[in-house]
């Protein structure tokens, strides 16, 4: 007898993010992570509803409102800088660089490009502008345990659609 995902089952998925245009994964977890439908939202909400009733095995492909995740992509967060302005540890393609705001508070760039001459810095997040698909596949639905539902998922941790998303 299959067992469905709804409240208090505890679920099991691994994923990965695909750019609907081109193919290309952005990030691929092939290490189960889980959680307690029901328990708490963090995969959100509209990825839980898709989930509600699936079963294990079940594969399906959720649309992501990125624009929705993030906000519009913001060209004033994109920084092209000659590349002898810029430090050594800051000339590779991934490279995170933590700046300031005026008021003191850190936010997060990549380095997206670097030529000969340039070097460019990105503060949005990798997905902005883009058009995704979540690609979730059931590994396991079982009755969740008193441990589990009251930490909403495994008691090592937890998945987070914002985290799945960032580490992009």
């Amino acid at each position: 007898m299959s067992d469905f995902i709804e409240e208090s089952k505890y679920v099991e998925l691994i994923y990965k993010v695909v750019d609907q245009k081109t193919g290309n994964v952005f990030s691929n977890i092939e290490y189960p992570v889980g959680y307690v439908h029901g328990a708490n939202d963090v995969l959100g909400k509209e990825v839980l509803a898709e989930l509600e009733g699936r079963e294990q095995g079940d594969i399906i492909e959720i649309n992501i409102d990125v624009e929705k995740l993030y906000g519009p992509r913001d060209e004033s967060l994109v920084f092209i800088d000659k590349i002898e302005n810029v430090p050594q540890e800051y000339r590779k393609m991934g490279t995170k660089v933590v700046m300031e705001n005026k008021d003191g508070q850190p936010k997060d760039f990549l380095v997206t490009k670097v030529d000969d001459k340039t070097v460019t810095i990105d503060g949005n997040n990798p997905l902005c502008g883009r058009d995704v698909k979540f690609v979730l596949e059931i590994t396991l639905v079982r009755d969740a345990t008193i441990e589990e539902m009251e930490a909403g998922g495994t008691t090592d941790s937890e998945p987070s659609l914002e985290e799945i998303l960032q580490q992009n």
